[in-house]
């Protein structure tokens, strides 16, 4: 089994296929590398793709101390895996808590990046969500800690934005829930009280955001709420960013609708590719309808 070693010594496993410029997979809390799968054998046709574990989800390392889980480490992970493969930029595509990580990549590592795909990015990141947020992270690890995952992703793969591809592909959501079950309690645990509690709001972030460099593509479900308002956060501080919701969708876009999200993503990466994808026109930015200002 192929496994990369980050700086700080934690084994994550990897799989990778295809040719060409590279596209990395980062995956959201509720997933692991195989949540990729429709989008790796898509663009495996065109790209060199790699998917990988996150730390604390199996067999990558489950490192016992909760101090080796943080926003910053999942950020520099994706760059440890680039590191580990001689890869000096890569398309990175990243879900939810994989959202988060790369937003946090474009930020510190912008030069490393083809391009950056931030999907459902913004869970409790609005200020006002932030201690409810803190307490629902808490419960969701303690809930983890008491039942097992084996119990508890019940709960959780049946939340208010999960239905959705509950309701739309029962089959598959049935696949990422059997998964969801498989994974470590304590790497679970960890990793939400560790990386989705201690994460900064996004609006803390803003100034970083002005600063990516890389072409950005925003993604979100309009059935996921917590997401939608960062969204568009995003979208006006990001100079080199555009959005698309895709309509009745829930979080977990790349599995509920993989043509959607492989389409977006095709076109997205074919432009970046192209040297088709530029920054937003100031003229767009100036306020009012008619810019007669």
């Amino acid at each position: 089994m192929p496994y990369a070693t980050t700086t700080d010594g934690v084994k994550l496993y990897f799989e990778e296929a295809g040719t060409g410029n590279a596209m990395i997979f980062v995956h959201e809390f509720a997933g692991d590398h195989r949540s990729w799968e429709p989008q790796m054998r898509y663009f495996s046709r065109y790209f060199r793709c790699i998917s990988y574990d996150a730390r604390g989800f199996t067999p990558s390392d489950v490192p016992e101390d909760p101090a080796m889980y943080s926003q910053a480490r999942a950020r520099d992970d994706i760059r440890d895996m680039l590191d580990f493969l001689k890869i000096d930029k890569a398309h990175v595509v990243g879900l939810s808590m994989g959202g988060f990580a790369t937003l946090h990549f474009g930020i510190s590592y912008s030069n490393r990046a083809r391009s950056l795909l931030i999907g459902g990015c913004g869970y409790g990141a609005e200020p006002k969500e932030k201690a409810k947020f803190q307490a629902e992270t808490d419960a969701a690890a303690s809930m983890f800690e008491r039942e097992t995952m084996a119990v508890a992703y019940k709960k959780y793969a049946s939340g208010p934005t999960r239905v959705q591809y509950e309701n739309k592909d029962p089959r598959g959501w049935q696949d990422f829930a059997t998964q969801l079950a498989e994974h470590s309690t304590k790497g679970s645990v960890n990793t939400m009280r560790g990386v989705q509690a201690k994460r900064p709001s996004l609006w803390e972030l803003v100034d970083g955001m002005k600063k990516i460099t890389a072409p950005a593509l925003i993604i979100t479900g309009d059935e996921d709420d917590p997401c939608l308002e960062p969204a568009l956060l995003m979208k006006r501080n990001i100079p080199t960013s555009a959005l698309v919701v895709l309509p009745r969708a829930g979080h977990t876009i790349n599995i509920e609708e993989p043509d959607a999200f492989n389409r977006a993503l095709f076109e997205f990466a074919s432009a970046v590719e192209m040297g088709r994808w530029t920054n937003r026109d100031p003229r767009a930015v100036v306020g009012g309808i008619l810019g007669l200002k």
